[in-house]
């Protein structure tokens, strides 16, 4: 493999075409199903997946007998489906996701969700970090290999469209698909972050979750606060009993040990060596107001808070009126939108109903409680790199980063990794992207950092290509 002649046609082709287009995709308001109900209607969603596979068709041509359908599965959410032919009978699956979460407050101006700007190295606009880039990076590396006649296993590309809403679409899909996909020995996910842009970065682990909505209900309507106060109980002071329950809120940790698990050594290890490479890194890419600072000190420990351990936000409320139109009244009912995001090994759904039953139970004052379970997502924990992967790694990193790779947990969920692991025990995981300090991923100002994600098409191509030759070994 000539890797410079490589890098060049990579970064020549997100240049030309694949910058243009992800520039076209962010304009694409295609929310997740669960922050559009009506996303048929409104056929976004299909708007997105016409943009990706015309841009696919139209450079499979360079990939011999390669194919794509647009698997469609009723009242679900589309798939993008390629196949591309290769020699030796082992499968490479490359997986991504074309939904995005919704707007957010707080952008810049100038900047905005459905607004791509280029400025200079990022490409800013919800979306094109999480996860567009995936289907070009993945085709991208492809093309290059057979650009310069190198061969590969067969590999299938798989795009979904519901993964920000917790993939419950995709288990249809794989086995609707499971005779066509095969027995992949390879995944490759670019769905994941990374600590820096210096160099190549593995995710060893995935956070599951879970969550809802969690009411407190104590009149049937709203009453005057100086009549009422002393005498019927604040709908938002039992929330907050019901959240320490959950929660210490002096401390954020979270109470129950039946939402912790033990942390594997070699995973302490690795969050020791990642917080020596990152430093202050951990928590400077985060827009602290100014005076704050995070939970510990402890650089381990944060890292192994963000990967391995239980934690609680609170994203949304409902029962509160604005600012402005928040007048005396006792109001009868207070709302929130609770993700709890749990260790990789522990089963989400058991989670879920671990919580449910604790917020639920004897609730204060008789007050009428209930937690509505929304998400139900299991993390995920790889198995050991084999010698040629781990070696392979190591020297694609030092081609096109310069660097070495590193490896560290994420505190996000990808629950396609999950049921893949479940499915095939005996694949190797190659899990990256392009998520790094400051691109800000579900919130305002995200940004695709284009340079990394031009890299990491390379170190793609990179391990397809040595996949096949480890398997033309035996």
């Amino acid at each position: 493999m000539d890797t410079a002649r490589l890098s060049s046609f990579v970064s020549d082709l997100w240049d030309a075409e694949i910058v243009p287009k992800l520039t076209d995709y962010i304009r694409i308001p295609n929310k997740s199903p669960m922050f559009d109900k009506d996303w048929v209607a409104h056929g976004h969603m299909d708007a997105a997946v016409k943009l990706m596979s015309d841009w696919a068709n139209s450079k499979l041509s360079s990939l011999p007998g390669a194919t794509l359908e647009v698997v469609r599965l009723e009242g679900r959410t589309p798939l993008i489906y390629i196949e591309v032919p290769g020699q030796g009978d082992d499968t490479v699956v490359l997986y991504g996701h074309l939904d995005k979460q919704p707007e957010m407050t707080g952008w810049s101006e100038g900047l905005g969700p459905w607004t791509p700007v280029l400025k200079g190295d990022k490409l800013y606009g919800r979306g094109g970090a999480d996860d567009g880039y995936a289907i070009f990076g993945s085709l991208a590396a492809l093309l290059s290999l057979h650009e310069q006649g190198i061969p590969h296993a067969r590999c299938v590309v798989m795009i979904e469209a519901c993964e920000e809403s917790g993939s419950y679409d995709l288990p249809f899909y794989v086995d609707h698909l499971a005779e066509r996909i095969g027995s992949p020995s390879l995944v490759v996910c670019l769905d994941s972050g990374c600590g820096n842009y210096d160099q190549l970065w593995l995710t060893t682990s995935l956070r599951g979750m879970t969550g809802g909505e969690l009411s407190v209900e104590v009149l049937t309507e709203g009453v005057h606060s100086g009549d009422a106060s002393g005498v019927v109980p604040s709908s938002f002071r039992i929330l907050r009993q019901l959240l320490e329950r959950l929660e210490d809120a002096n401390t954020g940790r979270i109470k129950p040990q039946e939402l912790y698990v033990e942390v594997p050594a070699e995973r302490v290890e690795q969050a020791r060596k990642s917080a020596e490479v990152l430093g202050a890194d951990i928590y400077d890419k985060f827009p602290f107001v100014e005076g704050m600072q995070p939970v510990t000190d402890d650089l381990g420990e944060l890292v192994l808070n963000r990967t391995w351990r239980p934690q609680l936000a609170v994203t949304g409320v409902d029962g509160m009126p604005p600012l402005e139109s928040a007048g005396n009244v006792l109001r009868p009912k207070t709302a929130v939108k609770l993700s709890l995001r749990v260790p990789p090994t522990l089963s989400g759904a058991k989670a879920g109903q671990f919580v449910k039953e604790l917020l639920e139970k004897d609730p204060p004052y008789g007050a009428k409680v209930n937690f509505k379970l929304e998400k139900d997502g299991s993390g995920w924990n790889a198995p050991a790199l084999s010698p040629w992967l781990s070696q392979t790694v190591s020297e694609a990193s030092e081609h096109y980063f310069g660097a070495p790779a590193a490896y560290m947990g994420e505190g996000g969920s990808i629950p396609f990794m999950g049921m893949l692991g479940e499915k095939f025990p005996q694949a190797q995981f190659l899990i990256t992207g392009v998520l790094g300090p400051h691109s800000n991923a579900h919130g305002p100002n995200e940004f695709l950092h284009i340079p990394t994600g031009k890299k990491v098409s390379m170190v793609v191509a990179e391990v397809v290509a040595r996949h096949y030759a480890q398997g033309a070994k035996g």
